[in-house]
Order: C-alpha cells, then structure tokens, then sequence
C-alpha cells in the first residue's frame, strides 16, 4: 500500500523489491550500450539497444514520450551535460566522453541511473571528471538512511566533489541547476535533490523512501544554457561534462541501490 509522508512517496518492502526489478532492466539496458559505444556508432543505435532491452522484458522505456522526449535514452556527449536527444547523425568518435541517461516502466514502478562512458581512448581529465563524478554519486548514497536530512546526501555529494577537485588538481564545476528526485509510481516526484548546499535541512528521511542519486560535474565553470531543441543541456564555455546516477531506496538495513547490477 503507497503512503505519503509530507508529499513524498512512501514504500512497502514490496514495492521496493518491485521497484528494484526494474532497477535492474536499466542496470541491463545501460551495460548494453556501454558494450555498444564505440566510435563510428551513433547515438540513434544506443538508444535503439537500450529500448529494445527494455521492451524484451516487457517493460516501457520511461523517457521516450516524457514531455514529448523522443528517446528511451538522454545522450549527452563531451559538452552535453544532461538530456541530449539521441540522433541518427550524432555518431561518436574516439576520445568522446558519453553520459547516458536511461529509465524503465516495470509493472508500474519505475527505475532511473546514468553512466558515463569514455569511447575508444581518452585523455586523464576526462577520465578523472568521470571518476569524481562517480566517487561524489557513491557519497551522497551512502547518506540516503533512515533519520538523516535530505541535504545530508545533498553536502556530500558536493564535499566529495570539492575533495576530488584538491586531489586532482581541477577545479570541477558542480551543476546546481539539475539534480535528483523522488522516483517509484512516476519518474519525477517530491522531493528535488540538489548536488551541493549545508547539510541537515529539507525533509527527514524515512524507511521507504526512494531517491534517484545524480551529481553533474564539468572540466569547467558550472554555467549552462539550453539548447534550441529545448532539451539539450551544455556547458556555456564548451568544457566537458559527466553524469552519474542511481535509483537508492532507505531500508531498515540501509540504503539499497535498486539499480546496481547484481
């Protein structure tokens, strides 16, 4: 049975173990297309292999039709940072850096996770932002439990990503535009998950919760602008980007990553 706690989504144990079957349809969709990016191919072919993923299982791609999205994947190459639109003519090439967005409609429940992948052979920044990005995702799940804050997760994020800047010598911008969401009967609910701010503040979190974990972080200052397409989203000085995401359920035992691969 669904409950609310003060507009946000409440769990069953399980709803969540039906939430974490369509995690894991998206943890395969996204590890068919990392096999498939490589240069030459377009971003059209990733997306045809995530929704054909998807729909083998029976499930629906929960992008393709949102807002009007065409595609069941957002592909969003070097500069792209969020929600590019997969294309016949976007065809990556070796040193590329590809963050790929990807979501699924299981028996109702929905899951959500991006990764980045680098294409053929690319250089340490890239492959450092990517790593950052992916160390400041891990940080901010392992606070998604039961009696902490929702910026709990929120300033971990961001303190991982400051300690991967003075470790790495980058100075990484961190996108405080985009962030993540409640998710479970739809892809977008209560609350909104910032990358970065104080901790202990927003709403306490509960055992049944759920939340789609996903800093953004660039080579380059955190500025960004939309697209004419009205969905692409790119750093405004053309410095690359990376995205990293996980769909994190609060347990009693703790925070359980519904879209991890077994």
């Amino acid at each position: 049975m669904l409950r609310r706690g003060k507009g946000i989504e409440l769990k069953s144990r399980g709803e969540i173990e039906a939430m974490r079957a369509s995690g894991l349809l998206v943890a395969k969709a996204l590890s068919a297309v990392t096999e498939r990016a490589e240069p030459g191919v377009s971003t059209a072919e990733l997306d045809s292999v995530a929704e054909s993923v998807i729909r083998d299982a029976g499930a629906i791609p929960s992008f393709k039709g949102y807002h009007g999205f065409p595609g069941s994947i957002c592909a969003s190459i070097n500069e792209k940072i969020v929600h590019g639109i997969p294309s016949e003519t976007e065809v990556l090439a070796d040193g590329d850096l590809i963050s790929v967005d990807c979501g699924a409609i299981l028996d109702g429940w929905h899951g959500d996770s991006a990764v980045t992948i680098p294409v053929g052979s690319v250089g340490a920044r890239e492959l450092a932002l990517s790593a950052a990005t992916e160390r400041a995702m891990w940080a901010g799940i392992n606070q998604v439990a039961e009696g902490n804050r929702l910026t709990d997760i929120s300033h971990a994020v961001e303190s991982a990503a400051r300690a991967a800047a003075s470790s790495d010598g980058i100075d990484y911008g961190i996108i405080a535009e985009y962030g993540g969401h409640g998710i479970g009967t739809r892809m977008h609910m209560e609350p909104f998950l910032p990358n970065l701010g104080k901790p202990g503040k927003g709403p306490k979190l509960r055992t049944g919760m759920a939340l789609a974990v996903e800093p953004m972080l660039t080579l380059g200052p955190p500025d960004t602008e939309e697209l004419d397409d009205e969905w692409t989203v790119v750093t405004v000085d053309g410095s690359r980007a990376a995205h990293w995401e996980h769909t994190v359920a609060i347990t009693e035992d703790g925070p359980w990553v519904l879209t991890a691969a077994d």
